[in-house]
């Protein structure tokens, strides 16, 4: 359970110098508060803070957001993957499921892709042998193009704490700004180069919902 906590000191008023403690689970429908006295003009103002805490919660605290490219294409695949690129998705399935950094083992419980457009459906391609051999829902809304729209998503609406994102290399620093990352500091010259396909982004999210670490993952060559 996540919790947000406000501490409110009354230094305005004299006679009720009180610590008042709010508590909002985020990922249930149940609030409780308590102040420290019964004053009804303190009850509003626990109130209003609640309401403010509630506004304030990120479904991105403490979460962790992997970012991958597209597997591989061809200049005359079309739309579609080549025969690498496919291997390299049904190879993710073992590689993701569960993913491990470090020792530390991290449970991929949400999947995104870029939604499917006339020029590719490779996104989606990447992530579909994942998404089948784990039973989790592959979540195509968003275009590659909005990278805004899906980080405002995962802040503001439920999902799991290890979420993966396949999206399109050119369209991806974009989203690594718009999830508070510095793409500068973790691609060269930050931009994806164009002839790789085997790099993981780990970010890690703190208790407000904020970049508090990022990573630049390669993966092991070849994939078991």
């Amino acid at each position: 359970m996540r919790s947000v906590f406000v501490p409110l000191h009354f230094n305005t008023l004299p006679l009720y110098r009180n610590y008042v403690t709010l508590e909002y689970p985020m990922n249930i429908f149940a609030i409780s508060f308590r102040c420290a006295t019964s004053w009804p003009l303190l009850a509003i103002l626990c109130g209003a803070s609640l309401l403010h805490a509630e506004k304030a919660a990120s479904y991105l605290a403490n979460a962790t957001v992997l970012v991958i490219r597209h597997a591989e294409k061809a200049p005359d695949s079309g739309s579609s993957l080549t025969p690498q690129g496919f291997a390299r998705a049904e190879k993710y399935v073992r590689y993701f499921h569960p993913f491990s950094v470090n020792g530390k083992v991290i449970p991929i419980d949400a999947l995104y892709a870029g939604s499917d457009s006339a020029e590719s459906i490779r996104p989606r391609l990447t992530l579909e042998p994942l998404s089948h051999a784990t039973g989790l829902p592959l979540n195509t809304q968003f275009s590659t193009n909005e990278p805004e729209q899906l980080a405002r998503a995962l802040e503001e609406k439920p999902h799991g704490g290890h979420v993966l994102i396949a999206w399109r290399h050119k369209k991806i620093p974009p989203l690594l700004k718009a999830l508070g990352a510095d793409p500068a500091a973790l691609l060269p010259e930050g931009l994806w180069p164009d002839a790789v396909y085997d790099w993981v982004i780990l970010l890690h999210f703190d208790a407000m919902g904020h970049v508090d670490r990022q990573q630049l993952i390669h993966e092991p060559d070849p994939l078991p």
